[in-house]
């Protein structure tokens, strides 16, 4: 692959921006423009027009590096998920104009305009740092044997789940139990995938019970990601070797998800997070509820509006920043810094969840004592750190970081299949997401260590060879 990329293919990825920045006195064609420019920026980058794509790899097989699945995931999460939010603002329900007489409020769509473009702007920095890092083919200084790949991969699975369920007991250790579960369930799914391919039947039914069980405890966690991810990964693994029976069947699945979970979720939270009721019976009143309820399109359009997008939250954080709470600047950062530290090590150290809840009350986007959770996404923090710059600076490194871990990956583990399928996908999956800055930073600095730990291990084993 070419070493780089002109400039002015990079600034390509900035001219939504500046065009909705232009068009901002007409805030709901501006809004338009911010939010298409990121379907623009996911056509430049992905087809290769800012700069080319890894050629070391056919790309159904390379799927899981940031270019791909880290920005479709998150930058289509923080960019182009607000439409349901603005079209209800805009006096739409379902899909539907309620009529020509209600009342729309027009602060809300200029902020909801003045949102997107900072989502767009951020979109741009985010795949920039991702681009600017983008350096294929790895020269790897280590191997994994191509026979032992798939054994290796079984056997972190079978090890790494039991381990989850120890260390979450262990006091201060807990934090090791997400990226060992999540590692667990990336390794027996990628096992689940090369069994099918080399007709394993014996692993094959290891691999898939491992595999219900996993869902299964998605299914009873009160979230939808997990029971997403859960699908779309088994789907990007057989992609490979299916590619049409997996778009014929994965596509409608993730789909018919999309419509279904936003009535169980909220009857399982209802049951067994405020109704005392155990996981297991709360999930199959909440199963019930979801198949027979009468009006689904109330509750899908409803989580639609409010729950897929955090739209609602970043305005009202725009509202009261900096014209009443001023830019927080380098102390978001100070108190990452300190989350870091094991409280094993520092017994008193302040709760970071605690931290992060003070910059919502003093936006007033909930009020003190409420059970709402309403933690900041990582472009809100990086607004209130210091405004559209702070959106550029953060999310350029944000992309630039998990490039970066993504390629270190590959280094250490031989390659692609074990460092980004396995590896950064298992154990730095927050990147998918984001998370408010000082759990963002906690668990990328965690997940490293665990990565260095795993490849230390699986060197003094000589599972990993010197090249």
């Amino acid at each position: 692959m070419k070493s780089g990329a002109a400039l002015e293919k990079y600034i390509l990825l900035y001219l939504p921006w500046g065009l909705s920045l232009l068009l901002q006195s007409n805030p709901v064609v501006s809004y338009f423009t911010a939010w298409i420019g990121s379907f623009f920026i996911f056509y430049i980058t992905l087809t290769g027009k800012v700069r080319p794509l890894p050629m070391d790899r056919p790309l159904a097989e390379q799927l899981m590096r940031p270019i791909f699945i880290v920005q479709i995931i998150f930058a289509g999460y923080m960019a182009c998920t607000s439409i349901f939010y603005f079209l209800s603002i805009l006096g739409y329900e379902n899909f539907h104009k309620l009529g020509a007489y209600v009342l729309v409020d027009q602060e809300a769509i200029e902020l909801t305009a003045r949102c997107q473009r900072y989502y767009c702007l951020g979109h741009a920095a985010f795949v920039s740092g991702i681009l600017l890092f983008m350096r294929y083919p790895i020269k790897t200084k280590y191997y994994v044997e191509h026979g032992r790949l798939a054994k290796l991969v079984l056997q972190l699975a079978l090890i790494s789940f039991p381990l989850s369920l120890i260390l979450v007991r262990i006091p201060g250790l807990e934090q090791f139990n997400v990226q060992l579960s999540s590692l667990s369930f990336i390794s027996g799914t990628l096992a689940l995938a090369f069994a099918i391919q080399q007709k394993n039947k014996g692993t094959i039914w290891i691999c898939i019970v491992l595999y219900i069980f996993n869902f299964y405890e998605a299914f009873i966690s009160g979230y939808k990601e997990p029971i997403i991810v859960s699908v779309m990964v088994l789907g990007i693994f057989l992609y490979p070797l299916y590619k049409k029976l997996v778009v014929i069947i994965f596509v409608p699945a993730l789909l018919l998800l999309f419509s279904f979970l936003p009535a169980y979720v909220s009857a399982f939270r209802g049951s067994a997070w405020s109704g005392g009721e155990t996981a297991e019976n709360a999930s199959q009143e909440a199963l019930d509820a979801a198949l027979n309820q009468d009006q689904p399109g109330d509750t899908n359009w409803a989580f639609l509006v409010f729950r897929l997008s955090e739209v609602d939250m970043f305005n009202r954080y725009i509202k009261s920043t900096p014209e009443y709470v001023d830019y927080y600047r380098f102390t978001l950062l100070e108190q990452s810094a300190f989350a870091i530290i094991p409280r094993v090590l520092w017994p008193g150290k302040p709760n970071t969840e605690a931290l992060i809840m003070e910059r919502v009350y003093n936006a007033g986007v909930i009020n003190r004592g409420s059970d709402v959770s309403a933690k900041p996404a990582f472009i809100v923090d990086a607004y209130l750190s210091y405004g559209p710059l702070g959106i550029v600076i953060f999310l350029f490194a944000y992309g630039a970081i998990a490039q970066a871990i993504s390629i270190k990956a590959e280094k250490l583990f031989g390659g692609y299949i074990l460092g980004t399928a396995l590896i950064f996908s298992g154990l730095f999956q927050t990147f998918w997401r984001g998370l408010s800055l000082e759990f963002l930073v906690n668990i990328i600095f965690w997940s490293y260590v665990s990565m260095m730990i795993i490849f230390w291990i699986l060197r003094s084993k000589n599972f990993i060879k010197v090249a």
